[in-house]
């Protein structure tokens, strides 16, 4: 039995700790209240000088329309193209050469194509049509389980390797890095039959959700030329919504796949972490939980056309994930919220995109939830990115073990003009250097576990039945480069990868502007099959994907 004294102890030790808890608590309240006024603070000062160069340069750029889509063929979608190519009713080279020529009419408007493989691929498509000719490729029940996209053009992002073509990611180097070998990715996509078409734009170093560099210049949204086509897969966001691209390969670690996606009109996925290999990608890293917050994406305009993309992509040994279980909606449970909680940072949802969440939760019968640590989401997604370890920037060592750059060189020569990177690049060296150093361990260690806590919160809440229905981001396309004064608010996708959990925008309608809507359908890792299932019946009930305008 234990003395009165060891009572007492104990008693004043539980005192103890609850008052240290309350006041670790309230200190990092206070540290996040005093953060989330600077962060507001430092958007507001930015968009004084953002929104008129922003009105400049957008005005600079013809009101013009995109060539209206000719060919019936580009208006099919992929499950059905792979379909008729291997039963002999389609020959591969005439869907190729349909892309083909889209592709020469929307480019010089969009800007979306940094290096292609025209008459490289219009001969693999020949050479395909003639071995199914000659019945040496199997039957169409074979193919269609082993080259599930035999014949079809994919378009893959520049900053996946892709075997001697460009491979800089938007960089201003002295010599052209071109790719000596393919990404897994890109070779799993050649195993399934598919036929590299070209490799698309994307901002420097992937890091800003504005596609451009001082390389291949900005990308433009076929829905309005004068907004952005979001980033960093904004080129192939640019190609698909415009029927120049069939399937593209992307890459997603802070809403990459997903953003674009929302601000064109298609979809795009980013899958459970590991189920693809996110190796072969520059920029690279070799922290061990890249994996877990980097992976390569899917996109199409077809929400049919998402498993069979991410099935062709999927990493042999990688993370087992089912992709053609059919399940009926009615089976899974829906929750939805309209904002991303208290956080008090993010700028309010525009009033067309709170309609749609409120159509899309009241057609799933989909239940409100209010997910209290979601308040931290910035907190934690900046922290958890900027400490991983040997992430590639334009500070990173050379091949001969010097410096690139210093930080303070960089920093004075981009005042000055004189850098020849941009922005983002810049600024990553400062940021990761103001994380690692002056953030007190204390508050690394408590976002951490409200890290932890969120995804439990998430993992019980889903189970394996249920999806979450989100914002992608607080407005539809905006114009170009006004993201700068706006980072705060693609928190409602970076979440999504600090916590692991796959996550698609799917296409729902569009605005009083005639510009695309989405939404985020969210599922616990390894059910990227729930989503595809919400996505079709998305699709199905609001229409989907819509042409941009044409002359």
């Amino acid at each position: 039995m234990s003395s009165p004294l060891n009572t007492l102890v104990e008693f004043l030790r539980l005192i103890y700790a609850k008052c240290y808890r309350k006041v670790v608590r309230e200190c990092n309240d206070q540290m996040s209240y005093a953060i989330r006024r600077l962060l507001r603070a430092a958007m507001c000062v930015f968009s004084w000088f953002v929104m008129p160069y922003s009105q400049c340069v957008s005005g600079r750029i013809a009101r013009r329309k995109l060539p209206a889509i000719g060919d019936p063929l580009l208006l099919l979608p992929a499950t059905e193209l792979a379909e008729r190519i291997r039963t002999g009713r389609l020959r591969s080279e005439q869907v190729v050469q349909a892309y083909v020529n889209r592709c020469r009419q929307v480019n010089p408007l969009l800007n979306a194509i940094v290096e292609d493989r025209f008459e490289e691929a219009l001969e693999d498509a020949r050479s395909i049509d003639r071995q199914l000719v000659e019945g040496l490729l199997g039957t169409p029940e074979q193919l269609a389980r082993d080259k599930p996209l035999l014949g079809l053009p994919v378009s893959i992002k520049e900053s996946l390797a892709v075997q001697g073509m460009s491979n800089t990611a938007g960089r201003k180097l002295r010599d052209k890095k071109v790719a000596l070998g393919d990404a897994p990715v890109v070779q799993q996509i050649k195993r399934a039959g598919g036929i590299i078409l070209l490799v698309s734009n994307t901002p420097e170093l992937c890091l800003c959700w504005e596609t451009y560099n001082n390389c291949t210049g900005l990308t433009r949204n076929p829905h309005n030329l004068q907004r952005t086509a979001g980033g960093s897969s904004g080129g192939e966001a640019a190609l698909i919504a415009s029927a120049g691209s069939l399937l593209g390969v992307t890459t997603d670690i802070a809403g990459s796949s997903r953003l674009p996606a929302l601000f064109t009109g298609v979809f795009g996925h980013k899958p459970s972490p590991y189920v693809v290999s996110p190796y072969g990608h520059h920029p690279s890293c070799d922290d061990e939980n890249w994996g877990s917050f980097f992976t390569p994406g899917a996109m199409c305009r077809y929400a049919g056309d998402l498993p069979l993309l991410l099935g062709a992509m999927r990493d042999p040994e990688g993370t087992p994930v089912t992709l053609e279980k059919e399940i009926p909606v009615s089976a899974i449970k829906c929750y939805f919220m309209e904002n991303d909680g208290p956080s008090g940072l993010t700028r309010p949802i525009d009033a067309d995109i709170v309609q749609a969440i409120r159509d899309v939760a009241g057609h799933l019968n989909a239940q409100r939830v209010n997910l209290e640590r979601l308040r931290w989401t910035l907190d934690i997604s900046i922290c958890k990115m900027l400490r991983m370890k040997n992430i590639e920037t334009i500070y990173s060592p050379q091949a001969n073990g010097k410096p690139a750059t210093t930080m303070k060189r960089e920093v004075l020569k981009y005042l000055f003009g004189q850098s020849d990177s941009d922005l983002p690049s810049v600024m990553i060296g400062p940021m990761q250097h103001i994380v690692n150093h002056y953030i007190p361990q204390s508050r690394l260690d408590f976002l951490d576990k409200q890290t932890e806590m969120l995804r439990r919160d998430f993992l019980e809440l889903l189970g394996t039945d249920g999806v979450f229905i989100y914002p992608g981001f607080p407005n539809t396309a905006h114009r170009h480069y006004r993201i700068f004064h706006k980072l705060v608010d693609t928190t409602y996708m970076m979440v999504f990868n600090t916590l692991g959990l796959p996550a698609a925008s799917c296409m729902v309608g569009l605005d009083r502007e005639k510009l695309p809507i989405g939404v985020q359908v969210v599922a616990a890792p390894g059910q990227d099959h729930l989503i595809f299932a919400v996505a079709k019946e998305l699709e199905r009930r609001f229409g989907g994907w819509v042409p941009p305008p044409s002359e």
